[in-house]
């Protein structure tokens, strides 16, 4: 029997270079290439299962600021090569604690508030880089997975912890009331061991709250190569502001701040020589990018 039958459409077809396009592959077999989706890790098929949800992120919540002031020399220490101290008040932090509820576009985590509500305690320093001057969380703290991974991608230094803040109240006699003679409490623990308590009590309303965490945030986003030879794939410093900013309720007041040694951290090295003001203030606002001012990454291979 002949291999091929000899009407003309095959005659044609034996006639034709033996090159088939994709396309018409696609029309006739409908063949569907599908790549991962999800905005970090694990990337699948349809995104769903990544812990970190596509931006935009909003924000809303309250925040408890504690500036002071420690040795100048240890804020720098801190700082990379190419980031300078600030001209002014170059020992000042702030230690804030935040209690909030976030979600995305689609508000879906309002109705999930497992993964809407997270708290976070971070420390802020004042640098400057081209002769501008920024904010920069030099150690952060949370307690929740996705919040510290999201946190990684801008850059933020975030660790897991216990965390802990007394929230305001309008009935009863269980919390402080936002006025003056308020007295709230925070604290931080992680691998067991406090790193941080505070007390704080409310003197006076106000429009502010401090001057350490004013600024656009300047951070570095570092990955080790795989191959553990000293070098980084993912080397970058980012800058990012939030947007469509909101500021409810504000107070501030005096307080006291301990720093605890730890097998694993280095927050002592800060210790408050001179306390400027504390602040308590509702706050919400969205997030969605950042720019990058420097990039050292490693080359692409294959």
């Amino acid at each position: 029997m002949a291999p091929y039958h000899t009407n003309k459409a095959n005659e044609f077809f034996l006639n034709q270079p033996k090159i088939i396009c994709i396309l018409d592959l696609i029309e006739q077999y409908e063949v569907i290439v599908m790549s991962l989706k999800g905005f970090m890790f694990p990337r699948s098929a349809t995104g769903k299962a990544s812990l970190v949800p596509d931006t935009p992120w909003h924000y809303s919540g309250a925040t408890l600021t504690l500036e002071y002031l420690t040795k100048p020399e240890n804020v720098a220490e801190l700082l990379p090569d190419y980031l300078e101290s600030a001209d002014e008040h170059p020992g000042a932090v702030a230690v804030i604690w935040a209690d909030w509820q976030n979600c995305r576009d689609d508000y879906s985590e309002i109705l999930d508030p497992a993964r809407s509500q997270y708290m976070e305690v971070f420390v802020v320093v004042r640098c400057k880089y081209q002769n501008k001057t920024y904010s920069r969380c030099v150690y952060i703290w949370v307690d929740s997975d996705y919040a510290m991974v999201r946190g990684h991608h801008q850059g933020y230094p975030k660790k897991l912890a216990s965390i802990y803040m007394s929230r305001p109240i309008t009935v009863g006699q269980a919390g402080p009331r936002l006025e003056p003679g308020g007295r709230f409490g925070a604290s931080v623990s992680a691998y067991d061991h406090k790193l941080i308590h505070a007390t704080f009590e409310i003197t006076e309303e106000c429009d502010h709250a401090g001057f350490v965490n004013s600024h656009p945030m300047l951070h570095n986003r570092w990955m080790p190569s795989i191959e553990g030879v000293g070098e980084d794939s993912l080397d970058e410093l980012v800058t990012m502001s939030a947007y469509q900013a909101e500021v409810g309720r504000s107070f501030t007041g005096k307080f006291d701040l301990q720093l605890f040694d730890s097998p694993v951290e280095e927050l002592t090295r800060l210790q408050p020589i001179e306390n400027i003001a504390g602040y308590w203030r509702e706050l919400a606002f969205s997030w969605k990018s950042g720019t990058t001012l420097r990039r050292r990454n490693l080359p692409e291979i294959g």
